[in-house]
């Protein structure tokens, strides 16, 4: 029996997550049709795209590269547009899957606007539930929704939970590689560059995320994301350094038993996984050799070393409006450490300071969300560019 192509919908396909989901659509042109794709500010590689994917529709949020974007597909009878608003409309076009690829804030309203429709969301954008996870868990039981992790380690944890039994959990443990500084001093993280931060050991990362790695506060953002995907509550959430990367994740039940998802660190696995689900699609992703490997490192983090796992944390049990509070202040401090503004070291304790200064706020609502966001980074920029001065 031959199925129909799945419709998709990429949001984000211009960076990591998406050039990677795009790789694999391609890979089976006669298993997806392409609705929209929806890239940043890269209008050639997005019209790059949108030609070899066929796709019905592109649109760049950068307004200021629409003219580029317009003039390299003219003529295909791809449909273009640009700008916020034709960014959410893109994802609220129907569709059977939509990839949630855009990192950071940005990527809020677009992403509600997908798990709208009721469809499949494969959520890349781990902001989405760490700001505004209340409102988006009540979309998605709304709208009859199905949110599927395609984080590493979100996805690893989904998988080991396919039995079912999620009412025998006792934890789940998410994995780090301890990215760039994991055996560092304090001193040598203080004098350390944007470059250093960047080259994270095992994953291929775009920057943000992979200073994020550097800092631990992309697990801190995993673990709020975790609570809200899978139920848990924080004391239920582990957090183990492992070099390695072989072991994404794993669940611990109650009779002893503990589940875990291995693979090579390449993020088509997880990408997949969502893409083809409830089925499963062939990769060319490196296959895992244990030989070859011969071993498995495990050590608990040094939030000593490492302080934004500790504010992830008491953020998630402060609860409220806390998580965003933490997100938008780390946009700004990793910003303005690449603009060298500020150390390295100076990340943490930037954000910190903002969660100190805002105190407790709701965000029980999107608009509540977006303001609360807009005042974190007002203070977080005041605060950078004071110790910047």
């Amino acid at each position: 029996m031959t199925r129909a192509p799945r419709s998709v919908t990429v949001l984000g396909s211009t960076g990591s997550v998406g050039t990677q989901t795009a790789e694999l659509l391609a890979a089976e042109p006669e298993r997806f049709q392409i609705r929209a794709l929806v890239g940043g500010r890269n209008a050639a590689l997005l019209a790059e795209q949108a030609i070899a994917l066929k796709a019905a529709r592109a649109v760049i949020a950068d307004p200021g590269c629409y003219a580029e974007l317009r003039q390299a597909l003219a003529g295909t009878g791809i449909d273009t547009a640009a700008g916020p608003e034709a960014v959410v409309e893109a994802a609220a076009l129907p569709a059977d899957w939509t990839m949630a690829a855009i990192t950071g804030a940005a990527g809020l309203a677009s992403t509600l606007a997908a798990i709208r429709r009721g469809a499949v969301v494969a959520l890349a954008n781990k902001e989405a539930l760490v700001c505004a996870g209340d409102v988006m868990l009540q979309a998605v039981r709304d709208a009859g929704a199905t949110l599927l992790p395609a984080d590493s380690e979100h996805n690893a944890i989904f998988q080991a939970l396919e039995d079912g039994n999620r009412d025998a959990v006792e934890k789940i443990v998410l994995t780090a590689s301890g990215g760039p500084f994991r055996t560092a001093t304090r001193d040598e993280m203080a004098a350390a560059t944007p470059d250093m931060a960047k080259k994270h050991p095992v994953w291929s990362m775009g920057a943000k995320i992979s200073i994020d790695s550097a800092t631990l506060m992309n697990k801190g953002l995993e673990l709020i994301e975790a609570a809200r995907l899978f139920g848990v509550n924080e004391p239920q959430i582990e957090v183990l350094v492992h070099p390695q990367s072989v072991i994404h994740g794993m669940v611990c039940y109650r009779d002893g038993s503990v589940l875990a998802q291995l693979g090579s660190p390449d993020m088509r696995i997880p990408i997949s996984h969502t893409l083809a689900w409830p089925e499963r699609m062939t990769t060319s992703s490196p296959r895992l050799d244990l030989a070859t490997l011969a071993r498995l490192d495990f050590m608990p983090p040094d939030t000593e070393r490492f302080p934004a796992l500790r504010l992830a944390r008491d953020a998630l049990r402060a609860g409220g409006g806390a998580p965003a509070i933490l997100n938008a202040a780390n946009e700004i401090a990793v910003e303005a450490f690449m603009q060298r503004r500020i150390g390295f070291l100076d990340i943490a304790s930037t954000v910190a300071a903002v969660l100190d200064a805002m105190g407790v706020h709701s965000a029980d609502t999107l608009d509540e969300v977006i303001a609360l966001d807009a005042a974190a980074r007002r203070t977080a920029e005041r605060l950078a560019s004071a110790r910047a001065a």
